[in-house]
């Protein structure tokens, strides 16, 4: 992690408001005057084909564009524009992470909170949602559950409650969940999304040894969130919105951020989350590790209804795509909150994770009783199994991979960026997800997806570039057929 950029604060001037890319207060890089200033200039120049196409060249070299560039994107209205846009995204995508999508799926420990968040029903005000926090062994069966699924790599989720859910308690979850072995399952990384904390604590969470940390900012307009937050700790919306610094700073060098959209202006959060990415690479030269796309959905107590600003499947293609032209390098993550159909319009524009066979309630895998599932926090719109997921993703022509071996083999941060950025991450990426397929397939999958899995195998495996590597891969293969297991690049 590149510390010296902190020295190296950018400031720009517009219209006599001064916005601080490089600051550490979140009000001066999450600058409601420079979002507005950009939103202005981005209707003021959506029909500017001549700059439009300017913008879209500069996105073509995969080095990014601004957040004011990508503003005028999301504005544009020429479809040949919009065209010629997702055909760069998907050349992007391609050109960077392949046809690969990484497989996950969330874990809720807990769905104590003390939160006034009118948008979730784990608000603290709402008092007929069955509350649940999981014991160790209650831990022990959903991890089992989840490893029979064939899952690697879990997200944990809780609500916010400093004496039902505190650090302690996290960090006892991950050693369980770290230290459960299953017949071939194994979990080979937690990340974890939890309430915004201290730097020590996020110091104590990379010394757990998670993954990633991820936290939504919701919205970042402040006058939105402050009104959809009314009470709790996570009203302060500095201290949340500057929750990545402090992870940072503890020493977790992947981060993933993401707004649900929705709640306001999607425009609005669009900025602001661009504007999140450019701060991180800034301050510490290395932006988020994976972006998030949620749109809000329907849940106990909550009814999407009273949220007018509802993104339509086009402005959310849309969204992905430009996303994608923006910040080329990151992650892209779209949950089973969204269907079937609104994920195959966002795949081959960017999105680079998916999760699959998911359970929002706390202890949904292990038990799935009506009382368990009333604990969900939200209605997932894509309700088939991993299995299912794997297949459908053959069928597209996508690799299903369950590889971590990024996290282990110490390619985080700036250092996964670097390789990302150089175009060596298919040297090992590629194979390393066909080689975490092809466990899946031996372990896990029905017939009908083994077959179809083993024939994307024996293709891609031919045309690995590297003699060597192709020849390692052929030969591991092989080994996981007789047996072995946990092979990676």
């Amino acid at each position: 992690m590149n510390r010296n950029s902190t020295q190296r604060s950018v400031k720009m001037q517009h219209d006599n408001i001064i916005y601080n890319v490089g600051s550490e207060r979140a009000e001066e890089f999450i600058h409601d005057g420079e979002i507005c200033a950009t939103l202005e200039f981005a209707r003021e120049h959506r029909d500017d084909k001549a700059l439009i196409e300017k913008i879209l060249d500069k996105a073509e070299l995969d080095k990014g564009i601004t957040h004011r560039e990508a503003a005028v994107l999301i504005e544009a209205r020429d479809k040949e524009i919009e065209e010629r846009m997702y055909g760069i995204a998907r050349r992007l995508k391609e050109r960077i992470y392949g046809n690969r999508i990484v497989m996950f799926a969330p874990l809720y420990l807990s769905n104590h909170c003390v939160n006034g968040c009118v948008y979730c029903p784990y608000h603290a005000q709402n008092k007929h949602i069955p509350r649940r926090r999981l014991t160790q062994e209650e831990i022990r069966r959903e991890v089992i559950a989840l490893q029979d699924m064939g899952h690697k790599r879990l997200a944990l989720e809780t609500g916010e409650h400093p004496k039902l859910s505190p650090i302690e308690y996290v960090l006892e979850s991950i050693k369980t969940i770290y230290s459960i072995r299953h017949k071939n399952g194994a979990i080979r990384r937690v990340n974890v999304n939890i309430a915004a904390t201290t730097v020590e604590n996020y110091r104590r969470l990379k010394e757990a040894g998670i993954g990633t940390y991820i936290l939504f900012e919701e919205t970042y307009d402040r006058a939105t969130y402050e009104r959809l937050h009314p009470t709790g700790p996570k009203s302060d919306w500095a201290y949340h919105t500057e929750a990545m610094d402090r992870a940072m700073e503890g020493g977790i060098d992947d981060v993933g951020i993401g707004a649900l959209f929705g709640l306001t202006n999607y425009r609005y959060d669009f900025v602001g989350l661009m504007m999140h990415a450019e701060h991180l690479e800034a301050r510490f030269g290395v932006g988020p590790h994976t972006i998030s796309v949620p749109r809000i959905r329907p849940a106990d107590d909550i009814d999407p209804a009273d949220f007018p600003d509802a993104v339509t499947d086009a402005k959310f293609r849309r969204i992905v795509a430009v996303l994608r032209l923006a910040v080329p390098y990151t992650g892209m993550i779209v949950s089973t909150r969204e269907s079937q159909r609104s994920r195959e319009l966002v795949l081959d524009v960017g999105v680079s994770q998916l999760s699959g066979g998911s359970k929002t309630s706390v202890g949904g895998y292990a038990e799935g009783t009506e009382e368990v599932e009333e604990s969900a926090q939200f209605d997932i719109s894509d309700n088939r199994t991993l299995d299912e997921i794997v297949g459908w993703l053959l069928e597209l022509g996508y690799i299903p991979s369950f590889c971590t071996a990024c996290y282990r083999e110490g390619r985080t941060g700036d250092r996964f960026m670097a390789l990302a950025k150089n175009g060596q991450i298919g040297n090992c990426c590629a194979p390393n997800a066909l080689m975490t397929l092809a466990e899946y397939l031996e372990d896990y999958a029905s017939p009908e997806v083994k077959e179809a899995g083993k024939q994307m195998i024996e293709r891609l495996a031919k045309g690995i570039p590297s003699d060597k590597i192709r020849e390692i891969t052929h030969r591991r293969l092989q080994e996981i057929v007789e047996g072995k297991r946990d092979f990676r690049f």
